[in-house]
């Protein structure tokens, strides 16, 4: 995605986030100090602040999370509100802009998946009463598309838009298994964070599971991020048969009913599959 940047200078001006008065044209600080970092590379690092669930940053809060000054992060941010990528409300913080927005709902992978996806994601968690969740692959990370829950039984993670590890998530586990075999490798060579005493950490573990998945077709993660939920998920293919995202349900302990859930799920995702298939929606390698 480029984002459009203006050259034209303007005067210089008092920000509340004590910044001093800065002329918006003038050299940078990394420039100043030989740094390489381009303008669209800074723009682009100030924008990736805002995940992670930091939806609503001050100015301070971009500069820290970017590793970019402060009087940097200025003159960026006031042009990225100009073009309506950022937004800075009544307190001077800064969140996602709508044109951001509007130019991000112009990504096939996400958002046609999640268009096609979302009546079955829905009705999984109408019929089930628990957080249905759609996510997809992108490198060695998920990325959240889509959640349903009630509030009544809210569920902290995953966030839409979030990345996490494949390795401990049901519905991770269901993308990695289906991965190509260089990304499964990268992941099976890392030192895998753990996250609870049930977290898969050593490789011929991991393995072992990922071909169960394969054999069976979906994936049960018991209380492997936290101590409470239970995790089942099942792969979704597009119109070419590939795995480009997966479905799941959140369950607890003293609620799981494995052989319906994993019944439910498997469905929602053939239901899904088929949904793809007939609008011939055919996902993009990563």
């Amino acid at each position: 995605m480029s984002v459009a940047i203006s050259s034209s200078p303007d005067r210089g001006v008092k920000h509340r986030d004590n910044v001093p008065e800065v002329g918006l044209a003038r050299p940078d600080d990394d420039e100043v100090h030989g740094g390489s970092r381009s303008v669209v590379d800074r723009a682009l690092a100030i924008l990736g602040t805002f995940q992670g669930g930091r939806a609503r940053q001050a100015l301070s809060d971009i500069s820290r999370h970017s590793g970019l000054p402060l009087a940097t992060c200025y003159r960026i941010t006031q042009r990225l509100v100009e073009w309506g990528a950022l937004e800075r409300d009544a307190e001077n913080r800064y969140r996602v802009g709508l044109r951001l927005w509007e130019v991000a709902s112009l990504a096939p992978r996400a958002v046609g998946l999640q268009r096609l996806a979302r009546p079955h994601l829905q009705d999984l968690y109408e019929t089930t009463g628990y957080a249905s969740h759609l996510a997809v692959r992108e490198g060695t990370e998920l990325v959240s598309i889509e959640r349903f829950q009630s509030p009544r039984r809210m569920v902290k993670r995953p966030i839409a838009g979030n990345r996490y590890p494949l390795h401990a998530t049901a519905i991770g586990q269901v993308l990695l298994a289906h991965a190509p075999e260089d990304v499964q490798e990268h992941v099976l060579n890392s030192d895998l964070p753990k996250f609870t005493s049930n977290t898969y950490t050593d490789r011929s573990t991991l393995e072992r599971v990922l071909t169960d998945i394969r054999r069976c077709g979906y994936a049960v993660s018991d209380r492997q991020v936290d101590t409470v939920h239970i995790g089942v998920a099942a792969p979704i293919r597009d119109a070419a048969g590939e795995v480009i995202a997966a479905v799941s349900l959140a369950l607890t302990e003293k609620d799981v009913d494995e052989k319906n859930m994993v019944h439910l799920v498997r469905l929602t995702s053939v239901m899904i599959s088929r949904t793809l298939a007939n609008a011939g929606y055919v996902g993009t390698s990563d």
